[in-house]
């Protein structure tokens, strides 16, 4: 069984900034991490690569410094890491980076699984693993909380609005991951870190991948971003005195002025 699992490297900051031209985050001086989320969905294929002897591949895209990222997942216990890394990629939309993984999983050969992270906690949009998935042609299931394999099934245990739900799909599916509450991400010891250095690490270009470069970067972007600005923190704050029924009703009236009842 071969898994792979997609990564992310993100901003491990709450001082964000944004370039005010492209509409992209700065990355340049900020410490950044594995996604928590991508975290958790490789603790995931580590434990099934335990239980049906799999063969665990991490793909991630960004810039050189995203290597970082690949080889946490190599220490941690992955065969394999692929690291997409092309100026072409750059600015790329949920759209453009669905488009460019899907195509390097495919050039990995055959898989069983693909894990993503439920999202990233930079773009919070939760749209790249299902369009990975469509990218794929290939069934998804998201939120998944746990997984479990059993011949070419898989079983998983999903959030709903409701509580959870189970859901038991064919292979090859992709699965987006979310953590547990009690959730601790582990890291490597050095020799770990020692040993991942004689693994396979690949980085591909959008050439390699046999992307259309149209397809890619801003200009490739279906999506593009309007405006940046930081939210309001200021806000104005009344008083409200008088008997509870009286209270009430200068709250129905503040409604029915701001146009939130009729």
């Amino acid at each position: 069984m071969h898994i792979v699992v997609c990564v992310k490297q993100v901003p491990d900051s709450t001082e964000i900034k944004i370039n005010p031209e492209t509409g992209t985050l700065v990355r340049t001086g900020v410490p950044s991490i594995m996604n928590p989320y991508d975290h958790f969905a490789l603790e995931t294929a580590l434990n099934l690569k335990k239980e049906h002897d799999a063969r665990v591949t991490v793909v991630s895209m960004g810039p050189p410094q995203a290597k970082s990222v690949v080889q946490l997942g190599l220490a941690l216990g992955a065969d394999e890491g692929v690291l997409l890394s092309d100026k072409a990629f750059a600015g790329s939309d949920t759209w453009a980076t669905s488009y460019a993984l899907s195509l390097a999983i495919n050039k990995l050969g055959k898989f069983s699984l693909v894990l993503c992270g439920m999202q990233a906690i930079d773009g919070d949009t939760a749209q790249v693993g299902p369009g990975v998935a469509q990218q794929l042609s290939i069934p998804q299931v998201t939120f998944c909380e746990e997984v479990k394999v059993n011949g070419k099934k898989a079983w998983v245990r999903k959030a709903t609005d409701y509580g959870y739900a189970i859901a038991e799909v064919d292979m090859p599916v992709l699965l987006t991951m979310m953590m547990h509450k009690d959730f601790e991400a582990r890291y490597p010891s050095f020799l770990d870190i020692f040993n991942s250095d004689q693994k396979p690490y690949h980085v591909w270009t959008a050439e390699d991948i046999g992307a259309k470069k149209e397809y890619l970067g801003l200009k490739g972007s279906p999506t593009q971003v309007d405006r940046i600005y930081p939210p309001e923190k200021g806000c104005e704050t009344q008083m409200l005195t008088g008997a509870p029924g009286e209270i009430a009703q200068k709250i129905v009236d503040i409604l029915k002025k701001e146009n939130c009842l009729r």
